[in-house]
């Protein structure tokens, strides 16, 4: 992993305005504006997301209270550093790294096909086949196993975050919420594969097997938390066998989607994503998420004391989503029991990445044309800034909240990922989804 680390270090590009062309804004989130944009780093035909957050903006936050900056532009600067470590199918790369006197922003992969939430808007009833829920969350268990053991909490999986690559695999974004800890170790001798152990020739069926399976498918930056405590955690592959790790006492997710242990405030480890997973794949079945209530204290009130409504037959889906909602993270599912469990009977697990044809391939959609012109530094910058201080506020007013949760509304709306569609124009603003 170190070499890969070292590549990516070596290879991130130090963009501007001569040689980056801001085509269109995508979206907006409570600390920056994502812009589709091209560089002149990069072939014809790739493009990149360019995250812009606003130094006036950060100033605000950083004020008197610890004005060495201990909040957003650290946080600006971790998740830098984490998207440099990223060299997985799964996850973005970190393509270059924006300055000017007012922002600062960082460009990474851009996904043409949308996001999962509003993938599964566009299915019948509004819910996911259970094949295309088996790919989307084998790549989900695939990408949350590789952040684990580079020791990344993600701390915000849920449908917004997870965007469609062009060849129809899956890519987290937003790593906004993430934290760092002691990295997860991985078994010497666990089996991943699902399948039964076999000759060459019936892993070759096997592999048929799965590809005919999908074939047929229908289809944020950590607070910096410096209070850990060192705690017992039962090993996932041998209960009996306690291990020393790190937790997080951070209070920080989408509503949703957080887990209980990150609710009642008494540390949270990897576990939170197993959790947040079942949150997913239950959203994927049933169209909705199982704790939701009328306000935030209802919703966490759910989520500390009601069990899922898993209404229907009983099938292996079901019980993995029971598992991945137990609300003692001692005793909720962990990897390997999740990569071994009956919904992914059959799985090849070392072969998910390649498949060539995934439930949803999104359709190419043109993004630029002869008469796209780029939008210049100094109009970046304005748009940038007049999002976020529209009445002329210079970013230097105190903060009238400071709640211990993570704010995820901007404007009275949800936050959201990324967008589904591009905006025509910067000047659009109606067009945006929060992110």
């Amino acid at each position: 992993m170190n070499s890969s680390e070292n590549n990516q270090n070596n290879t991130v590009k130090s963009l501007d305005f001569n040689n980056l062309k801001v085509i269109s804004a995508v979206g907006r989130g409570a600390k920056g504006v994502v812009f589709l944009a091209k560089t002149g780093n990069l072939s014809s035909n790739e493009f990149v997301a360019l995250k812009v957050i606003s130094k006036a903006l950060i100033n605000q936050k950083k004020s008197k209270n610890k004005p060495e900056g201990s909040g957003e532009y650290k946080r600006a600067s971790f998740e830098q550093e984490v998207l440099r470590r990223f060299d997985h199918p799964l996850l973005p790369r970190l393509r270059g790294v924006l300055e000017t006197e007012k922002i600062v922003g960082f460009a990474i992969d851009y996904c043409h096909g949308g996001n999962l939430h509003s993938l599964r808007k566009k299915q019948s009833e509004k819910m996911f086949s259970n094949d295309a829920i088996r790919f989307y969350a084998a790549e989900l268990v695939l990408a949350l196993e590789y952040l684990h053991e580079l020791g990344i909490v993600y701390r915000d999986l849920k449908p917004d975050n997870v965007m469609i690559q062009e060849n129809g695999h899956i890519m987290l974004v937003d790593f906004d919420l993430s934290t760092k800890l002691k990295p997860k170790s991985k078994p010497q001798s666990v089996n991943h594969d699902s399948s039964e152990r076999s000759n060459s020739t019936k892993e070759k069926h096997a592999k048929k097997q799965l590809f005919s399976r999908f074939y047929r498918c229908n289809s944020g930056i950590s607070p910096c938390d410096s209070d850990f405590d060192s705690q017992q955690s039962v090993n996932s592959v041998k209960k009996n066998e306690l291990e020393s790790v790190e937790k997080s006492n951070s209070f920080v997710g989408t509503e949703d989607y957080v887990a209980p242990e990150i609710v009642n405030g008494k540390g949270h480890g990897y576990e939170v994503d197993w959790w947040s997973l079942g949150i997913v794949l239950y959203e994927m079945l049933y169209g909705t998420t199982p704790f939701d209530g009328i306000n935030r204290k209802e919703t966490f009130y759910r989520i500390l004391s009601k069990e899922p409504e898993l209404t229907g037959e009983k099938t292996a889906l079901r019980d993995l989503i029971k598992k991945l909602l137990e609300k003692d993270p001692d005793c909720r599912i962990k990897v390997d029991e999740i990569k071994g469990h009956d919904f992914f009977k059959g799985v090849k697990w070392d072969t998910v990445l390649q498949l060539a044809r995934p439930p949803y391939i999104p359709p190419l959609i043109e993004v630029e044309n002869e008469k796209t012109v780029g939008y210049s530094k100094n109009y970046v910058e304005v748009f940038v800034h007049e999002l976020f201080f529209p009445k002329g506020d210079d970013g230097n007013n105190e903060e009238k909240k400071n709640n211990k949760m993570e704010e995820k509304k901007v404007n009275g709306e949800e936050k959201r990922v990324w967008v589904d569609k591009l905006s025509s124009s910067l000047n659009e603003i109606d067009d945006f989804l929060i992110f």
